[in-house]
């Protein structure tokens, strides 16, 4: 089976100190060549889960999880809910608080420290791990990081979740994959937009199929 997809490869220098001849330091330089990270789109995507037998790892943070993901998968993320309780962190927790959590819903997060160790505590280093995220940034920093670690068979969904179609995957949680990253005042303010949009549609066709009911209500309302 062949798949057209992105694929990025490290490779890794190394200088190693060798013996010294007649004053002469002598250095080996070896090549490592590390893993292949396959980029792909949710078709192939899809392909690989069903024919070559990869796990579907979601990295994103629980909130988006919680929303919606893919059906079977496993949870690791890359980024955790921020309660340390220095000085700093409140005063950026605060901030964040007030402007992206509030209209973005987004959680004040750090970096994972037990990432690389929830991620082995579920695969070994041989297994073929599909990584996803919502916009695909955080599934390519997790595949560079488990590619250090030693995991050698990576995939990663391009662009994210928000790119799935519909029905593409089959999925659990109160919304669609590609709007799980929607959160906070944004949804309010799209749902208003959403039913303002209706009633002027609903307005127009009024006026349009029914122009005498139209004209008498309009001769019903107060002047201005």
């Amino acid at each position: 089976m062949c798949f057209s997809k992105l694929r990025t490869t490290w490779l890794e220098f190394k200088t190693h100190p060798g013996r010294t001849m007649s004053g002469t330091s002598i250095h080996r330089r070896s090549l490592k060549i590390r893993a292949e990270v396959n980029y792909v789109n949710a078709e192939e995507a899809k392909k690989l889960i069903a024919v070559e037998g990869y796990a579907v790892l979601d990295v994103r943070d629980k909130s988006q999880f919680d929303r919606a993901h893919i059906k079977s998968c496993y949870h690791a993320p890359l980024f955790v809910e921020n309660q340390d309780n220095d000085l700093g962190t409140i005063l950026k927790r605060t901030v964040h608080n007030n402007f992206s959590g509030l209209f973005f819903g987004l959680p004040f997060t750090k970096q994972n420290p037990e990432f690389i160790q929830s991620v082995k505590s579920q695969f070994s280093t041989e297994s073929k791990l599909l990584l996803v995220c919502q916009e695909g940034l955080r599934s390519a920093a997790a595949a560079n990081k488990l590619e250090q670690a030693g995991f050698k068979n990576i995939a990663c969904i391009t662009s994210g979740l928000q790119a799935v179609k519909p029905g593409t995957f089959d999925s659990v949680g109160s919304t669609e994959l590609q709007d799980a990253g929607k959160a906070g005042l944004v949804t309010i303010q799209g749902k208003i937009s959403a039913v303002l949009g209706t009633v002027l549609i609903c307005a127009y066709l009024f006026i349009t199929f029914f122009p005498e009911q139209a004209e008498k209500l309009f001769q019903l309302s107060p002047a201005s």
